[in-house]
């Protein structure tokens, strides 16, 4: 298990004045965070910019020592214990980072596996089993500056497998790729986890991916720990109004008082714009379903109902909200 416990991250950032002072102020990047990864499970980390997220993958990985709290990793402490952990880790991140241009896949996929003491012949079946997952055999001898943006990302997956890490920790792994390119990482991602027993950590932004992905999800908020549970949980818990949006073609005054009475009698919401097609988007929010009292409604009136989508709230609501929050 990966059990991290009531863990502290603080900078000290040396403040603009005097060349000549030493004046120094303490940043709070991380504050009492906790939580755990069972072998098979994908568990989401998700926050807005700035709310310690990285920080707290770094200090996962051993790049960063925590302040204080502790990190442990198979019954090892992350920090007295760190050439174990390592062995047991690995960080994959967006972007093009994390890779030497200049050496072809194959080099680079060797040298990094030689940093985790693979040698010979179990180094070379390794980057050959690595090559192929990724589907990069065949431009395993080409530099990476040929390689085009998807195929750097496959071979950052393959970089961060080459120790065959037990904790997979992901940083926006999908960020920049074309949708075809993310959506054949996502199922990789899928596989490490259900049919390898791998637990992995992602952060992501976008929100579909961590829906579509994590079996549970822990948001923070200036380094503190905000939430935890399954999407599908704290979308229910925080988002509970359904969004009915439907376009007809005329919007006479009766109807508008009618719309809004029906708004008021659910306590929920509701607005009207017009469209560039000459038409009338209507938009219900509540959080009983209005579908059939308005189809009612409108059937009442004689109006015709050119487009109607209902909106289920969704995780990034969630998110949302709570950066709503955090600016009030």
């Amino acid at each position: 298990m990966f059990l991290v416990e009531n863990v502290r991250k603080v900078y000290r950032i040396r403040e603009r004045g005097s060349w000549f002072s030493r004046q120094w102020k303490e940043v709070e990047a991380v504050s009492g965070l906790s939580f755990a990864m069972q072998p098979g499970s994908i568990v989401g980390l998700l926050g807005v910019n700035g709310a310690g997220k990285t920080t707290t993958i770094k200090m996962c990985c051993t790049l960063l020592e925590p302040t204080s709290g502790s990190i442990t990793v198979d019954g090892y402490d992350a920090v007295r214990c760190d050439r174990q952990v390592k062995a047991l880790v690995n960080m994959i991140a967006g972007g093009e980072r994390m890779l030497y241009w200049r050496l072809t896949g194959r080099e680079n996929l060797q040298y990094f596996g030689s940093l985790y003491g693979l040698s010979g012949s179990r180094l070379a079946e390794r980057v050959d089993t690595l090559l192929d997952l990724v589907e990069l055999r065949e431009a395993a001898d080409t530099p990476v500056e040929r390689y085009s943006k998807g195929m750097k990302q496959r071979l950052q997956i393959a970089r961060g497998l080459i120790n065959d890490p037990k904790y997979l920790f992901l940083d926006e792994p999908t960020l920049g790729l074309d949708a075809p390119i993310a959506r054949q990482l996502r199922r990789q991602v899928k596989q490490l986890a259900a049919e390898q027993g791998k637990a992995i950590l992602l952060t992501s932004h976008y929100i579909h991916e961590v829906e579509e992905l994590c079996d549970e999800v822990y948001i923070i908020d200036k380094g503190r720990l905000v939430a935890h549970d399954t999407p599908e949980r704290l979308t229910r818990s925080f988002c509970r109004e359904t969004t009915l949006r439907v376009t007809i073609p005329v919007l006479p005054d009766a109807l508008q008082r009618d719309l809004r009475q029906l708004a008021e009698r659910h306590r929920g919401t509701w607005d009207v714009a017009e469209t560039d097609q000459q038409a009338w988007e209507l938009t219900l929010r509540s959080e009983a379903d209005l579908t059939a009292p308005l189809l009612s409604l409108l059937a009442a009136h004689q109006s015709p109902v050119l487009r109607l989508v209902t909106e289920q709230p969704s995780l990034e609501d969630v998110i949302l909200q709570m950066a709503e929050r955090r600016s009030a």
